[in-house]
C-alpha cells in the first residue's frame, strides 16, 4: 500500500484519534482527576483552533521534512467546503494539516516523531 495515496482526510482521521489519545493521557498523567475539568482543558489541545496554533509553532520551528511538509500541505490544500461552525474554514484546514501528519507518522510507524511532535505541542512534557 503507497500511503502517499492514501485520502489526506482518512490520515487526519486517523491522526485525530491518535492525537486526542496523547492529549487524555498528558491531562490525567497531570493530575486531572474530574471528567469535567478533563474536557474543559482538552478543549485548548483539540479543538481546530488549538491545533492550528500548534502546527503553526512545529512550521515556524522549522522541525518538519519535506515529506512531512507535504503532507501538511496536502491537507491544508484539499478542497472541501464544510467545517465547524466555531471556526473560520483555513484554521481547520491546518487543524486537518496537524492531524494528517499525525496520521501519516503512525500509519509508517514512526511513533518516536510523533512523540517529538507532541512534545513540542506539550510544551516539552512527555506524554
Amino acid at each position: 500500500m503507497d500511503i502517499m495515496q492514501i485520502n489526506i482526510l482518512v490520515l487526519a482521521y486517523l491522526g485525530d484519534t491518535i492525537y486526542e489519545d496523547y492529549i487524555r493521557k498528558y491531562l490525567i498523567k497531570k493530575g486531572i482527576a474530574n471528567v469535567n475539568d478533563l474536557q474543559k482543558e482538552a478543549i485548548k489541545y483539540v479543538s481546530a483552533k488549538g491545533q492550528a496554533s500548534f502546527l503553526k509553532k512545529i512550521i515556524d520551528l522549522g522541525m518538519l521534512t519535506d515529506v512531512e511538509m507535504d503532507i501538511v500541505k496536502r491537507a491544508r490544500n484539499y478542497k472541501t467546503i464544510s467545517h465547524p461552525k466555531n471556526c473560520d474554514i483555513i484554521t481547520y484546514k491546518h487543524a486537518t494539516g496537524l492531524e494528517a501528519l499525525i496520521g501519516y507518522l503512525e500509519l509508517v510507524d514512526k511513533h518516536q516523531r510523533i512523540d517529538e511532535i507532541m512534545e513540542i505541542i506539550l510544551g516539552g512534557t512527555e506524554c
